[in-house]
């Protein structure tokens, strides 16, 4: 399989886009119907609240529902990864100054249950209280949305953002994870948890059920104002197993399987009406070490483990070639702000003379994993226990079987995934390192004091010179202070019926709409 990579891209304050081409979906002929399209995957999420639901599993099913303001064009180029912006449920948006931008909204575009999008909807959505503010209804959306300062309709058609501070990447905040525009009428009707389970939207495809643990049904909503779906409806089932997944693509249950692991890859494509479609994600896999542990809290620990780490023997033996070791938290679509000449660090020389510095004695060091949430997690886990047992370590594995037992009492390590959900640090390392972030909020980092100041300057700086070097000092301090580190940047697998035109982006992210599925003649 060739390798997908991710594409650099220059952002620009103060843009003005111009309105997006909609080309129509070819019609069917007379008497034709459209095809179900059922996707069989590992999980599904508890509920599709868009900016509730963040996890991998939750934005596969979540991005066929809702739309955002701006669209990341992830189909403008070759290789899935651009990271460019255009317009989508706004026409257009203007900087009026480096604290204020307007939004004019696409007219005669309609929610799931008949309702225009106006400003009101927009409004409602980034209200003080929803995603950001002291008493915010989502926690997790104060790392994207916490620099606003308001959100006012200007007329039916326009929408007026304010920020705190000068931000050069609200229009990419508008793009991504934590944008999706609800509908205020059916939100304020429903309430928090009856919207949460049957939410209503703009997105080419709208809610008929959802069970966790079974499926999540939607179908076509014929009103989607680029065009009509190209699916009559979309099923997203549930099966955990990997042989029962493909054995229901081979046998015609199924027409696109997620989660293939790199070993499989080659299998699967035998099958002559499958096709692997695989991608390098805008994510890494990490380890994150509590420095509350009381071995854990000399920081010479954590630096040991980190040297430890033949990252590129992971990536050769467990993913094939198909996965990256990056260039530390450091990404290159961050474009001029990517730090240059940066590498995550293998040396058990080193690893073996900080642990006597340490004084280390042979305390246990218990590594905690899920077995199957992330591809290769377990594997991993094993050649991980045993490079640490080679620099004198005395490791050992833990699999659990949630996410409270993996960072319950006495958590020592746990792994975790990061994605660059804006292509800038600020959307990667700081919202999930900084004070808003999970492991900052959980007490697992308390040493942060000096990441945060130049992560908060970094917020409230524009000048281009001066962020890069508040990144290139944070990463410093991150990698020095080791609350974590990275293992690789993973590939994301997807099995599909030959016959079917779609390609993966790279963030878990299905994209459905008309520009990106279609159906031929099997």
């Amino acid at each position: 399989m060739s390798r997908v990579t991710i594409s650099r891209r220059r952002f620009l304050e103060g843009a003005i886009a111009t309105p997006i081409a909609l080309n129509a979906q070819p019609g069917f002929a007379a008497g034709e119907t459209r095809p179900n399209f059922t996707v069989a995957v590992a999980d599904l999420p508890a509920t599709l609240e868009p900016a509730r639901e963040l996890s991998n599993v939750g934005t596969r099913v979540t991005y066929s529902i809702f739309d955002t303001l701006i669209r990341r064009d992830f189909l403008g180029t070759a290789d899935g990864g651009g990271s460019e912006l255009k317009p989508h449920l706004a026409t257009k948006w203007e900087r009026v100054s480096p604290q204020e931008l307007i939004v004019t909204l696409r007219q005669g575009v309609k929610f799931h249950n008949g309702d225009e999008l106006t400003s009101e909807d927009v409004a409602y959505t980034f209200r003080d209280g929803r995603l950001w503010g002291d008493k915010a209804q989502i926690p997790g959306g104060k790392a994207y949305f916490g620099v606003l300062a308001g959100v006012e309709p200007i007329d039916r058609y326009s929408v007026r953002f304010r920020t705190r501070t000068p931000d050069v990447l609200l229009e990419q905040r508008l793009a991504s994870w934590c944008a999706w525009i609800v509908n205020k009428r059916a939100y304020e009707a429903m309430g928090f948890e009856a919207y949460s389970r049957k939410p209503v939207a703009t997105g080419p495809y709208r809610v008929v059920s959802h069970s966790a643990a079974d499926a999540t049904v939607l179908e076509a909503f014929d009103d989607y104002f680029m065009a009509r779906p190209s699916a009559k409806r979309v099923i997203f089932k549930r099966v955990p197993e990997l042989a029962a997944r493909v054995a229901g693509l081979v046998a015609g249950d199924y027409d696109l399987i997620t989660n293939i692991p790199p070993d499989q890859m080659s299998i699967v494509a035998d099958y002559k009406d499958i096709d692997v479609r695989s991608v390098v994600l805008a994510n890494v896999h990490v380890l994150a070490f509590n420095d509350q542990d009381k071995l854990l809290s000399d920081k010479r620990i954590r630096q040991a483990l980190v040297c430890a780490i033949d990252r590129q023997k992971l990536v050769d033996t467990l993913w094939q070639g198909t996965a990256l070791v990056p260039a530390s938290h450091n990404f290159p679509e961050y474009g001029e702000m990517f730090v240059e000449g940066r590498k995550l660090p293998y040396d058990p020389a080193r690893a073996k003379a900080l642990l006597k510095q340490a004084g280390y004695k042979g305390e246990p060091v218990v590594y905690r994993t899920m077995a199957n949430y992330y591809t290769n997690a377990l594997e991993a886990a094993q050649v991980l226990v045993e490079q640490w047992k080679a620099v004198g370590l005395n490791a050992s594995l833990q699999v659990v079987e949630n996410s409270a037992q993996l960072r319950g009492a006495g958590s020592q390590i746990f792994n975790w995934s990061n994605s660059t959900r804006l292509p800038d640090p600020l959307g990667s390392i700081w919202v999930a390192w900084g004070p808003a972030g999970e492991i900052q909020v959980s007490k697992f980092w308390s040493s942060a004091g000096a990441f945060n100041k130049a992560g908060n300057a970094l917020e409230a700086e524009i000048d281009p010179v001066k962020r890069k070097a508040l990144f290139t000092e944070m990463l410093e301090i991150w990698e020095d202070e080791a609350p974590a580190t990275i293992l690789y940047q993973p590939s994301e697998a997807y099995a599909i019926k030959k016959s079917i035109a779609w390609r993966p982006t790279t963030f878990y992210f299905m994209d459905l709409r008309p520009d990106n599925l279609s159906f031929g003649r099997s």
